[in-house]
């Protein structure tokens, strides 16, 4: 028998229970049209996983777990998906969020069920995937997903939590009288997850009925029920394990590091629903009290609007609204429109009696009442002080995320002060500077990320610009054979000519024959060139080019052939000019006399030689390639043949012969 302990603080207010405790828990008729939050737990929201104008049935899920921290939703009757989308919910902002609107069809068909067989042999992560997907959660305030809660498979106590603390509230308590065996079979599997060396059932003193269900539900299992004080917030968490346990839950230390879980009598209700019958969440057991006709507890699906519910339990004309939860913690809601969630235990009509006005707060006296009642043994007056300074530094200091808001603070102080509003304001502040600072730490890590991300661009750039100017190595050219001889020898011949011009003492100058010598010479080497660049070209023409070659050719003899006429037409009116008594003009000197134009002549013929060796080098590589099987190119036309030249020769003859007879008709005149 385990020995129970106290926790710090606490008050007795009037409980308001057997307004609704004295019933049997009811069902209410399913409403036209349910409104079902996409966000009935901490976390992501669900994702709709269905589409407006689509059909649904009971227990169809239409919401699949977005993420680790999430858990699915599912259709609470069968109908129509009317809408999915901003709606009101059950919250004190009054803020829409996402929801499912569904047109019930009045027939309430049911998908079909779908257990976990044989959970005794499957796996912790596999039952832990099953119960998300079920959508269970916890039920008693927190909704914390309860696939996560189960993960810990080492324990020294698990809590089961039906303190059931707060006045008005009652839907615990009757769910332990009417239905206590289902709750001990969701105890067995999560004990068989968590392997605890001891189960302890919390349930307050003033629950008989309660107390003496669950015992005999637990007989023979080792599970042990205990009962605790009335005391309020008895049903904390921290503040059942110190009962229970005699633990003190440190701040910033989880239960669990001490082998301690929690969990509400709803939430293994609902586990166990969900692993041996395969319902997932659906419904939830739900408080209407307060200024009602009919108080009680009902089984409501999930969705069903508030004001359908207090309508058909009967709510007074003189009503003044409504709190959602009970009076110490709960909110008051700002619209009836809303759907029942998970998390929606208890709904309290409120009217002048059962609430009266709150007076005027009046300045804090320090009196200390707020800090003896503290559950949590923090310093409320001093929180106060900080928060309404917003002075959130300090707030934090003292240990402002440990208090749980139970309101008892507020209860006993005799200013009237609303201490946990100031409480909820400082968290509010403190939790938006933290989103904006992880805000800002992620634009200033994108910020940096970016700027890195501009410096290697800028470097693989530089880089990629370096290795184009880079020159490639280039290739080592073979020697050409004849270009080297040819440049030797130039060289030779301006080393000659230096030698000889050394030899004399100083340069005297050319005369015009000499010049004129040196420029017929230049230019036979030009001409000798020229012709050996259009051999090299014709030996690589095509067959088409020789025709061209020829054509140019008979251009140049008839050029030639005018040429020579011109001449013969110029030496005949030189005689009739002589006949006639004219003075003839002084005729110009010969061009280049007969010693020149042999070494030209010479020249042109080792031009020809040296083309004639190249084209026989040519025609034997060709005879060769073919020889081989190689396709060859026809070998090239001469530039010009034999009767060309004789005729071209006997052109230059004449030419001469005519400049002679000049040269002597010049002599006799003189």
């Amino acid at each position: 028998m385990s020995t129970l302990s106290r926790f710090h603080g606490g008050i007795h207010p009037p409980e308001f229970k057997t307004l609704s405790n004295g019933t049997p828990i009811a069902t209410p008729p399913l409403p036209a049209q349910l409104v079902v939050p996409l966000s009935q737990h901490l976390g992501n929201p669900a994702k709709a996983c269905v589409s407006i104008g689509e059909r649904v049935l009971a227990g169809q899920r239409i919401g699949e777990a977005d993420g680790r921290i999430s858990a699915a939703v599912h259709a609470p009757t069968s109908g129509l998906i009317r809408a999915i989308g901003p709606h009101a919910v059950a919250h004190p902002s009054g803020l829409l969020q996402d929801c499912i609107v569904i047109d019930s069809d009045g027939l309430d068909h049911w998908s079909a069920p779908s257990p976990l067989p044989n959970w005794q042999e499957a796996g912790n992560d596999e039952i832990r995937t099953f119960l998300r997907d079920m959508g269970v959660v916890g039920q008693g305030g927190a909704v914390f997903p309860t696939s996560l809660k189960l993960g810990v498979t080492t324990l020294e106590q698990l809590i089961v939590n039906g303190a059931e603390c707060e006045p008005f509230i009652s839907c615990d308590d009757r769910l332990m009288r009417e239905r206590a065996a289902e709750i001990v079979d969701g105890i067995r599997i999560a004990a068989h997850l968590m392997r605890p060396r001891a189960v302890l059932i919390g349930i307050e003193d003033n629950k008989p009925e309660a107390i003496a269900a669950m015992r005999a539900a637990c007989a023979g299992s080792g599970f042990e029920v205990l009962a605790i004080p009335t005391l309020y917030p008895s049903g904390g968490a921290k503040q059942l394990i110190r009962l229970l346990t005699g633990k003190k839950v440190p701040h910033g230390v989880r239960a669990t590091d001490m082998g301690v879980q929690c969990f509400n009598v709803g939430t293994l209700y609902s586990l166990k629903r969900a692993i041996v019958d395969g319902e997932p969440v659906v419904s939830r057991i739900l408080t209407l009290t307060g200024n009602l006709a009919r108080p009680g507890n009902i089984e409501a699906r999930i969705g069903t609007p508030f004001a359908h519910l207090l309508n058909w339990a009967g709510m007074q004309a003189d009503n003044e609204g409504v709190i959602m939860g009970g009076p110490m913690m709960g909110f008051d809601l700002p619209g009836l429109n809303a759907g029942v969630s998970k998390a929606s235990n208890c709904l309290i009509a409120k009217s002048r009696a059962l609430f009266p006005p709150r007076p005027q707060a009046m300045p804090c006296i320090r009196c200390g009442e707020c800090a003896k009642v503290c559950p949590a043994e923090l310093q409320p007056m001093d929180l106060y002080w900080f928060a309404k300074a917003k002075d959130m530094g300090r707030a934090q200091e003292a240990d402002l995320f440990d208090c749980i808001e139970c309101g008892a603070c507020s209860y006993v102080c005799p200013s009237q002060l609303p201490l946990v509003d100031f409480y909820k304001f400082a968290k509010d502040e403190i939790w938006a500077a933290e989103r904006e600072k992880k805000a800002a730490d992620r634009a200033r890590m994108r910020h940096d990320f970016r700027q890195l991300r501009l410096e290697r661009d800028k470097a693989e750039k530089a880089q990629r610009l370096a290795a184009r100017a880079t020159p490639a190595p280039e290739r080592s050219a073979a020697p050409d054979p004849d270009k080297a001889a040819a440049i030797r020898a130039a060289m030779a011949r301006a080393a000659e000519k230096k030698a000889e011009g050394g030899s004399t003492p100083a340069k005297t100058p050319l005369s015009d024959d000499a010049k004129r010598a040196a420029i017929e010479a230049a230019m036979a080497r030009a001409a000798a060139n020229k012709a050996a660049r259009e051999s090299a070209v014709s030996h690589a023409a095509a067959p088409g080019d020789e025709a061209k070659r020829a054509a140019i050719e008979a251009a140049m003899a008839r050029a030639a052939a005018r040429k020579a006429a011109q001449s013969a037409e110029a030496d005949a009116k030189g005689s009739s000019d002589s006949a006639a008594g004219v003075s003839p003009a002084p005729a110009p000197k010969p061009v280049m006399d007969a010693d020149k134009r042999a070494a030209i002549e010479a020249a042109m013929a080792r031009a020809a030689a040296k083309k004639a060796a190249q084209s026989a080098a040519a025609d034997a590589k060709g005879s060769s390639d073919s020889a081989a099987g190689a396709s060859s190119a026809p070998a090239p036309k001469p530039v010009m043949d034999a009767e060309k030249r004789a005729a071209i020769e006997a052109a230059m003859a004449r030419a001469a012969a005519k400049k002679a007879e000049r040269d002597a008709a010049q002599k006799g005149d003189h």
